[in-house]
């Protein structure tokens, strides 16, 4: 059943409600629930449908996991979200009584609705994760990074299985096309990483770019995050999916986004391998804006309604002949554009 629609009313009924609990909960008070303790504030670590696990930050049950169920008419919750919730008399579970203000909030569209789908919140930095194999598209990383642009949020990228670049099963062509890859982003303003569990090469860096975030990986399936994260989590038990030898496409080793807590300080959300991340839901604006390079050239159009393919006097069209703008990202651009019908 579809979730009915709420009126302006109340929606602000709800929030007023919402903040009066996260106020109570900073001041240590009891609600009118008989069968509920004290409301106090909490992490979402992963959620699974209408249920979510919080982690306690404070009151007696403080750095334990509590999995929960929504109360009525909240919003969707997503891994990072800081909520007020209150446990069940006798420790059985709780309920998440209001969700606080989000600082950030990475979305893609959903497959069937087309409409915006929450993956994480409150992140400070994006790391898309491509690796030698599988093959790394150009536009599924460009999909990535004008996501994250849309949403403030800053991208990294991030080569894992760096060691494979010097096997002999990577033949010089792919190479090449890797490091040239690289380098496109490099020149446009992108901080670019390289990483090997194997060799583990890159790995106290990344330790020291993680320091004190909140950060995501993202990635299609196969790139190695899981294999990351037990690296940088020796001790939490991540199953690691093995890459198909017939396709070289991974399977899903993870089902649905979970945050970790990282000892050097700051936390890590692995999201689920993802081979396609639309970008429908955003506007034409959004995605030119998400191309950085774009940015000094935007506005400056002969016609406002350009659509940069064969306009006289395009500004897009003259940074291409320029070699300004590369091919793959002018074609990425073009592809996005018609994808959001723009």
């Amino acid at each position: 059943m579809a979730k009915r629609r709420l009126s302006e009313q109340q929606t602000r009924r709800i929030r007023d409600t919402q903040n009066r609990r996260a106020q109570r909960a900073a001041e240590g008070e009891i609600s009118g629930d008989s069968d509920l303790g004290p409301e106090q504030s909490g992490l979402v670590i992963s959620h699974f449908g209408t249920q979510l696990d919080v982690e306690a930050l404070e009151g007696e049950q403080r750095g334990t996991i509590v999995r929960c169920r929504l109360r009525t008419n909240l919003d969707a919750l997503v891994t990072g979200d800081r909520v007020i919730w209150q446990p069940r008399e006798g420790g059985e579970g709780g309920v998440v009584v209001a969700h606080l203000e989000r600082h950030s909030l990475l979305s893609r569209p959903d497959s069937h609705s087309g409409l915006p789908r929450p993956v994480a919140a409150n992140i400070d930095q994006i790391l898309v994760v491509i690796a030698p194999q599988p093959e790394p598209f150009a536009n599924l990383i460009d999909r990535y990074l004008v996501a994250a642009e849309a949403s403030g949020i800053e991208p990294i990228l991030l080569l894992n299985k760096s060691d494979l670049l010097d096997d002999d099963r990577i033949d010089d062509n792919a190479r090449e096309a890797i490091e040239t890859l690289l380098a496109t982003y490099r020149d446009i303003g992108y901080r670019v990483l390289r990483a090997s569990t194997v060799a583990r090469d890159g790995l106290a860096e990344l330790h020291a770019l993680l320091a004190d975030r909140i950060s995501v990986f993202v990635g299609q399936s196969g790139v190695g995050k899981s294999s990351l994260i037990s690296a940088l989590l020796p001790d939490e038990e991540i199953r690691i999916g093995e890459l198909s030898q017939a396709v070289s496409k991974g399977r899903h080793t993870t089902t649905t986004a979970r945050l970790f807590h990282l000892p050097v300080g700051g936390d890590l959300i692995d999201s689920p391998g993802i081979r396609e991340f639309g970008v429908g839901h955003l506007s034409r604006a959004d995605i030119e804006a998400g191309f950085r390079e774009l940015k000094p050239l935007l506005g400056h159009c002969r016609f406002r309604n350009c659509r940069h393919e064969v306009e006289p006097g395009c500004a897009i069209l003259e940074a291409e002949q320029s070699g300004a703008l590369k091919p793959q990202r002018s074609i990425s651009l073009r592809t996005l554009l018609a994808e959001a019908g723009e």
